[in-house]
C-alpha cells in the first residue's frame, strides 16, 4: 500500500504518491543532507526523501553543499541542519514510511533511534566531517559517491506498486 501524501508525481498518467523516508544522523550537516539530496535528485518519483538530527548541529557543512552543487546542479539553498522532532508523529502532517540512519556504529558513533512506526534501515558511513582539513574533500566525495552508487543501484526497482515494507527491504540488501 502507498500511502499518500500532498505530493504527487504523475507519471504515464498514473498518480503516484511518493514513500517518505527520513535521512537521520545525530547532527544533520553532512551525510543525512547528501542522502537527502541523491533521493530526491535520483528516486523522484517514488520517494521524498528528508533529514534531520537527534542533536542537530544547526549549519550545513560547506563539503557538503559543495557535493550537492557539484554533482546534482542543486544550489544547496534549502537544505538546513534540523531537528527531527518536525517529523515525529505529533509534530508532522506527513507520515515517514522509512527511517535511514547513516551513522557508522563502527567508529563508536552513537546512532540516534527514531520513534514510532516507520521501518528502520541502517546504512554506515564514516563522518567525513571527522576527516583532517587537508583530506576533507575528498573524504565527502567519497561519501556522496558511495551514497549515490547505492541510490542509483535502487533506482531500476522503484515503480507505482512499491511498499514501504519493499522499500525497507530494498534499501537493507545494499547496506
Amino acid at each position: 500500500m502507498l500511502l499518500k501524501t500532498d505530493v504527487q508525481s504523475h507519471t504515464a498518467g498514473v498518480a503516484v504518491s511518493p514513500l517518505t523516508i527520513l535521512v537521520l544522523c545525530t547532527g544533520n550537516s553532512a551525510r543525512s543532507l547528501m542522502a537527502e539530496a541523491l533521493f530526491n535528485h535520483l528516486g523522484k518519483p517514488w520517494i521524498r526523501a528528508v533529514s534531520a538530527g537527534s542533536h542537530p548541529v544547526g549549519r550545513v557543512n560547506p563539503f557538503a553543499l559543495e557535493q550537492i552543487r557539484t554533482h546534482l546542479g542543486d544550489d544547496g539553498s534549502s537544505y538546513r541542519s534540523k531537528s527531527w522532532d518536525q517529523f515525529s508523529q505529533t509534530h508532522s502532517d506527513k507520515p515517514i514510511d522509512v527511517v535511514l540512519t547513516v551513522c557508522a556504529n563502527a567508529a563508536q558513533e552513537r546512532c540516534p533511534v527514531f520513534p514510532g512506526a516507520a521501518l528502520h534501515v541502517h546504512w554506515g558511513f564514516a563522518d567525513p566531517a571527522a576527516a583532517p582539513a587537508e583530506v576533507a574533500s575528498a573524504a565527502f566525495a567519497a561519501t556522496f559517491d558511495a551514497m549515490r552508487a547505492r541510490i542509483e543501484s535502487l533506482r531500476p526497482q522503484l515503480q507505482p506498486e512499491l511498499t514501504a515494507q519493499a522499500l525497507a527491504d530494498r534499501l537493507r540488501a545494499l547496506a
